[in-house]
C-alpha cells in the first residue's frame, strides 16, 4: 500500500476570493479544449470555422443534456430536489447517453456534407472529443466519482479524505480509481490521434475514428468493470452496452478506410504541414440553407 497514491477529492478550486466547482471548470475547459482542436482541424482540411464551431456546439448541447437525464434516471436516490436535476458542477454525466444525443443531433449536419467531408471532420471531433473527455475525467477524479474496489495494484489511489460521491470510504483505503486510469489511457489516445492527423501525410478520412472507436471501446470496457457502485443491467453498464455497438463499428470504419485506399480512393485531405488545404465542403443540396 505504500506505493498507493495518496487522493483527496477537491470539489472545488479557488483563485483569490473566487470559488469555482472543479467538474464544472474541467468540464468546460474540455469543452473549449475538444473545440478548438476540432475548428483547427476542419480549418486544415478546409472546412469552414463557422461550420465547425455551429456542429460542435450542438454536439456539447444534446451530449450534456442526455449525459446528465441518463445519470438522474438511473441514480434516483441521489434527487432531493429539482436543483438536483440540474446540478450538473457538482458531477454526475454519463457518457452512454450523452453519446447516443450527441449523436443524434449531429445526424442532420452531417448527412449535408459530402462523404470526404464527413470523414474528415469527425476525425477532428474525435480528437477533440478525446481531449475533452480526459478534461472530464480530472472532474470526476476531483469529486470522487468512478470509483472502484479495494486494491494492492500499483496505480491504486489511498483515500485520504474529502467528501466523495460514491462510497463509503475508509480513510487509508486503496481502491481502484477509474477516472485516473481514463485519463492516463486517454492521453496516449490523443497524441496517437493527433499524430495520425497532423504528421506531414495525414492519416486516411475516417482512420482517426475508427482508432478512436475501437480503443476507447476496448478500454472503456475493461475498466468500467472495476467501478464499483455503477448500475448496471445484465452484469454491464450502460457504457459497456455502448461498447459492444462502437468498437465493431470503429473496426467496420477501418476497413471501409483500407478498402478505398486499396481501390485508389482516397482523397487528400490534407496538405501536409504547410500550403493550402483542400476544401472539402458541405454539399449544397437545392432548397437547402
Amino acid at each position: 500500500m505504500l506505493a498507493a497514491i495518496p487522493y483527496r477529492t477537491f470539489p472545488w478550486v479557488g483563485f483569490g476570493p473566487v470559488r469555482l466547482h472543479t467538474f464544472g471548470l474541467m468540464v468546460a475547459l474540455g469543452v473549449l479544449a475538444g473545440t478548438a482542436i476540432a475548428v483547427r482541424y476542419g480549418a486544415r482540411i478546409g472546412i469552414e470555422r463557422g461550420e465547425v464551431t455551429s456542429l460542435a456546439t450542438r454536439l456539447v448541447v444534446a451530449g450534456v443534456i442526455g449525459a446528465r437525464l441518463t445519470w438522474v434516471l438511473t441514480h434516483p436516490s441521489d434527487i432531493h430536489s429539482p436543483l438536483d436535476v440540474v446540478a450538473l458542477w457538482k458531477g454526475g454525466l454519463q457518457f452512454s447517453g450523452g453519446f447516443v444525443a450527441a449523436l443524434a443531433a449531429a445526424a442532420p449536419r452531417l448527412r449535408r456534407m459530402t462523404a470526404d467531408a464527413r470523414r474528415g471532420l469527425l476525425d477532428g471531433l474525435a480528437l477533440g472529443f478525446t481531449v475533452g473527455l480526459a478534461f472530464g475525467r480530472i472532474g470526476c477524479y476531483s469529486v470522487g466519482e468512478h470509483l472502484g474496489r479495494p486494491t494492492g495494484f500499483f496505480l491504486a489511489a489511498r483515500y485520504e479524505g474529502g467528501a466523495t460521491r460514491e462510497g463509503p470510504l475508509a480513510v487509508g483505503q486503496a481502491i481502484h480509481n477509474t477516472a485516473l486510469y481514463e485519463f492516463i489511457h486517454l492521453l496516449v489516445l490523443a497524441a496517437v490521434l493527433w499524430w495520425l492527423l497532423w504528421r506531414a501525410r495525414p492519416a486516411a478520412p475516417g482512420v482517426a475514428l475508427g482508432v478512436f472507436a475501437v480503443w476507447y471501446g476496448v478500454a472503456r470496457f475493461a475498466t468500467d468493470f472495476l467501478r464499483a457502485y455503477d448500475e448496471r443491467a445484465l452484469g454491464l453498464t450502460g457504457a459497456q452496452w455502448l461498447c459492444l455497438a462502437l468498437v465493431p463499428a470503429g473496426i467496420w470504419i477501418l476497413a471501409s478506410a483500407r478498402a478505398r485506399r486499396h481501390a485508389g480512393n482516397v482523397p487528400s485531405l490534407g496538405c501536409g504541414l504547410t500550403g493550402e488545404p483542400r476544401a472539402v465542403g458541405r454539399t449544397d443540396t437545392p432548397g437547402r440553407a
